[in-house]
């Protein structure tokens, strides 16, 4: 059970970090869509993806 304190606290910090929520969701759906979901075909469209975004760095 969370207190009525804890859940104003929790409202207060994910209203003050909405872009770090948002980083965490979708990366958290990228590893499972990854490690559950991906075929081999998705994989591989995946890390071409992935190695094209890493030249740019």
């Amino acid at each position: 059970m969370v207190s009525e304190a804890q859940r104003r606290a929790n409202k207060k910090w994910n209203d003050k970090h909405k872009e770090e929520n948002r980083i965490y969701r979708y990366r958290s759906y990228a590893r499972k869509y990854v490690k559950d979901i991906a075929s081999e075909e998705d994989l591989e469209e995946l890390q071409q993806l992935i190695n094209d975004r890493m030249k740019k760095y």
